[in-house]
């Protein structure tokens, strides 16, 4: 073959090579395995329309309810999945009356970030499984509820990473293991959107089919403004996390994986706002991260919110460099290079996944999705995204913030990823409003 060979990526169909598959006779012991599960929608508007799309392709799953606090986008969205020849779900605007049904056993979570874990929490607590979409919190604090949560029901929870079920990326974690790239010392990676301005808001009274006391749910209660909601809440700190949680996650999240790392020992962020600066948007849109760990290994972050220039051709991804080669990968296959920056081998991957867009959706989707599948029915044995995992990854974006938000470089404990500065420490958990609180 030459020297640069073209392998299409494996992935053909759900969980294959993803978790040993059991015995039929003890598969068939486990309680339930042939019933169809059920599976919920909380937070139907954007990131909610890949949940859609990814459980409806896994065998034996039933979607059977949506949720969400917007009346309007609640019933387009039903009409919209009956349209595509599915049986229409059940509605529900309170996600409590959902829960306490136990009408479903899988719910799965895309609403707005400070929504994540009290959703998770609660979800667990009456029985059900989750499914839930990244950052799984706004602070560091409501990943250790999750993971307390999980540990006491028992349920299982799917953070919403999904190219940790990518065949291709778990292709080249088992070459970097082998060391095929020697040893990883750094990871560069990227973020590039081109984010229109938000424009200033009005406090006007929120629309008739908003029930905006529930979609601030866990949060203070404040006015409503009108370019806060579906997508802009991302760029406010009382409900968004930045483009850190939003968007870096991902990638960070590839990186630590890939080189085998867990939390950092020195967290360095130096951004500003600089585009569209007479408008809302408070936080940074220009963001580099520089994230320390032993052994002088770093992963680094660059996110251009508001400038689409592509690196390696791509809008995302992760650079590795290695003492025997390097290789670029995102979630749609990888690329290997030798120490003279020649490429050696390229594997893309046999279906493709949306990159940069607001919904996201892909294949990888449908993969993840049937890995929580699996295991809930005991055919693969582990999550390829636990909760463990996921509190880490977020806590690596939430420490970028806090670096940020602190004008500081942070050190940090690299047994708890908290950070040793009684500033900083004030970001690890937040307010909420009374009996709405975040606990496991």
């Amino acid at each position: 073959m030459d020297r640069r060979t073209m392998i299409k990526g494996a992935g053909a169909s759900v969980g294959l090579g993803l978790g040993m598959a059991m015995s039929a006779r003890s598969y068939a012991r486990i309680k339930g395995a042939n019933d169809r599960l059920r599976v919920a929608i909380v937070g139907v508007n954007g990131r909610g329309q890949a949940h859609m799309s990814a459980f409806s392709k896994v065998a034996n799953v039933d979607i059977t309810h949506f949720c969400d606090v917007d009346s309007a986008v609640l019933a387009k969205r039903a009409a919209e999945f009956a349209a595509k020849g599915h049986p229409a779900p059940k509605t529900e605007s309170d996600y409590r009356r959902l829960f306490a049904s136990k009408a479903v056993d899988i719910v799965t979570v895309a609403t707005p970030d400070h929504w994540h874990a009290k959703l998770a929490i609660d979800a667990m607590k009456t029985g059900h499984h989750v499914y839930c979409e990244k950052p799984i919190g706004i602070a560091p604090a409501e990943g250790e509820a999750m993971i307390a949560a999980q540990k006491s029901t028992g349920r299982r929870l799917q953070v919403g990473n999904q190219q940790r079920s990518s065949p291709e990326t778990r292709q080249l974690l088992a070459l970097i293991q082998g060391g095929e790239l020697g040893d990883v010392y750094e990871a560069q990676t990227w973020y590039a959107n081109d984010r229109k301005s938000i424009g200033q808001g009005q406090m006007v009274e929120p629309p008739a089919n908003l029930n905006w006391d529930m979609w601030q749910g866990p949060r203070p209660r404040a006015a409503y403004r009108s370019n806060l909601v579906p997508y802009n809440w991302h760029w406010f700190w009382q409900y968004g996390t930045g483009e850190i949680c939003n968007n870096a996650m991902h990638e960070l999240d590839v990186a630590r994986w890939l080189m085998g790392l867990t939390y950092p020992t020195r967290v360095e962020a130096s951004g500003a706002k600089r585009f569209h600066r007479g408008d809302d948007w408070e936080m940074y849109d220009s963001l580099a991260l520089a994230l320390n760990f032993d052994k002088d290994r770093v992963i680094r972050w660059n996110g251009q919110s508001c400038n689409a220039m592509l690196t390696y051709g791509r809008g995302r991804g992760v650079l590795l460099l290695g003492t025997k080669g390097s290789a670029v990968v995102d979630r749609n296959g990888f690329e290997l290079y030798d120490l003279a920056g020649k490429s050696v081998r390229q594997v893309v991957a046999a279906a493709s996944s949306e990159t940069t867009g607001t919904v996201g959706e892909g294949v990888l989707d449908v993969y993840h999705a049937g890995n929580l599948v699996d295991v809930i029915r005991g055919k693969a044995p582990t999550l390829n995204s636990p909760i463990v995992e996921g509190h880490i990854s977020t806590t690596l974006c939430h420490l970028g913030n806090m670096a940020y938000r602190t004008n500081s470089v942070l050190e940090v404990d690299p047994a708890t990823g908290k950070p040793m500065s009684a500033e900083a420490m004030k970001l690890w958990s937040v307010t909420y409003e009374p009996g709405w609180e975040v606990k496991a």
